[in-house]
């Protein structure tokens, strides 16, 4: 038995599958961690969504940004982007089973040594304090009036922790935390404009990772985000959105050995990604 981690699918199926062929991944014995984003932006979010739904506990996956947009605009919250590609998942006669089944996934995830999120841990959460805020939001997502709650959830602000916020507040930075950030000050101030390169973070931001002396550097992080980084793999670190969506690579890196896989994500194997 294996343990893989791939990085931002975002709806390119095919060349998940192809990927999946490439480690020789066996739905009943090996295990799978996805980091997020596993719809959006490429042409197959329904064939992956109900891929991963399927696949029963041998897939283990973290809500990413596009995936809680999705909820979003199945709830009549927010309206389409131009870019998205996800009306096939709106229309599809499960779309209910669908939404609800994502609605029900984790935020966080850890297991032994390793965490998977989707963008980052603010500096001053440990692992165990980052699982039981990500509850928080899990509750709050399962609850019957979700539709109600995601209401508040989007913005920008506050875009620092306190342990007294409370309500929407509380509940908006730990997401945006966990599914938007790249860069904060090191006192954990977030910038969510930046998508760049780490040779160009702006003056009085850092890496989220990179931020010393973080609470959560006992622990590898597994996650994805920001495809400007690339694949980037430190002793405490694996980030592994490689920029499938925009023709770069899939990643998978298996935890047994810390072996990386990836495949070209060109049109050859991409149907419109």
């Amino acid at each position: 038995m294996a343990t893989y981690a791939i990085g931002d699918v975002q709806g390119c199926y095919t060349a998940f599958r192809k990927l999946l062929d490439v480690v020789h991944f066996d739905l009943k014995h090996d295990k799978l961690w996805l980091v997020g984003d596993i719809v959006n932006r490429g042409p197959e979010s329904l064939e992956m969504l109900r891929f991963v739904m399927q696949s029963d506990d041998a897939i283990t996956m973290v809500l990413g940004n596009h995936d809680l947009h999705l909820l979003m605009v199945g709830a009549g919250i927010t309206p389409h982007h131009k870019d998205d590609t996800i009306q096939s998942i709106l229309n599809a006669p499960d779309r209910e089973e669908l939404l609800f089944w994502l609605r029900h996934q984790r935020l966080f995830y850890f297991k032994e040594k390793y965490a998977l999120v989707h963008a980052g841990l603010l500096p001053a959460w440990s692992v165990t304090k980052a699982a039981r805020l990500a509850q928080e939001v899990e509750s709050a997502l399962r609850r019957d009036d979700y539709q109600k709650i995601f209401t508040q959830l989007y913005g920008n602000e506050p875009t620092y922790w306190l342990d007294n916020w409370t309500g929407a507040e509380r509940l908006r930075v730990i997401i945006n935390a966990m599914t938007r950030m790249r860069i904060c000050s090191p006192d954990g101030h977030m910038n969510f404009s930046y998508k760049g390169s780490l040779q160009t973070v702006p003056a009085g931001y850092m890496p989220w990772f990179d931020v010393p002396q973080r609470a959560s550097l006992d622990s590898i992080i597994i996650c994805g985000h920001w495809s400007a980084l690339g694949l980037y793999i430190t002793d405490k670190l694996v980030a592994l959105d490689s920029g499938c969506i925009w023709n770069g690579q899939l990643s998978a890196i298996r935890l047994e050995d810390r072996k990386v896989f990836q495949i070209h994500c060109d049109k050859s194997i991409m149907t419109g990604c």
